[in-house]
């Protein structure tokens, strides 16, 4: 099956015919801590169904975006990681997710919610608290990740940090806020 185009000679339309499809950037998000399997996808993307998300997969895959290999004892199970270029739209997502604080609103009854999906909005806050090389472990409920800061940036991975310059407990309503007020250092 073909798929569609804006066929407009333009550099965002061009980038939109790659990851402007449904779903396809929130996978991108999901795989920015790290490799996934495709069942901890479904399971952190509620509301997309199966055939969807094996299409966006199959998608991201062709174009570059991310790759799948096979791992296990039988090698039966698909380890889905971003490539270089998938990588590089995290600017993007941390500018999406910027934008969309002011949009965020009140948490509705039918929301959807996974400490993880904090990682982008709270990263730039974090990234205030460390030096240059920092790491910092964040633990929000019974999620453990990780932010490192560079010269290139702030990135976030799954689990401790191996050497934290600090560590951080926060539940939901706290990470809301911090995402929303930034943190509140005493001196």
């Amino acid at each position: 099956m073909s798929r569609r185009s804006y066929d407009h000679y333009c550099t965002v339309s061009r980038a939109l015919d790659l990851v402007g499809d449904r779903w396809s950037l929130l996978v991108v998000r999901e795989l920015c801590a790290g490799p996934r399997r495709y069942t901890d996808l479904f399971a952190d993307l509620p509301g997309i169904s199966t055939d969807m998300l094996a299409a966006r997969l199959k998608d991201l895959e062709r174009d570059g975006i991310l790759t799948r290999t096979k791992v296990g004892t039988r090698a039966t199970t698909a380890l889905y990681e971003l490539t270089e270029a998938g990588s590089s739209l995290r600017p993007v997502l941390e500018a999406l997710s910027t934008w969309g604080i002011d949009h965020l609103g009140d948490r509705r009854p039918t929301d959807a919610v996974r400490a993880h999906w904090y990682a982008l909005p709270l990263g730039r806050h974090v990234a205030s608290l460390l030096p240059d090389g920092g790491q910092a472990t964040v633990h929000i409920g019974d999620t453990v990740l990780h932010y490192v800061v560079s010269a290139d940036g702030v990135v976030h991975r799954d689990g401790p940090a191996a050497n934290p310059t600090i560590e951080l407990r926060f539940d939901l309503e706290q990470v809301t806020n911090i995402v929303r007020n930034g943190i509140q250092t005493t001196d």
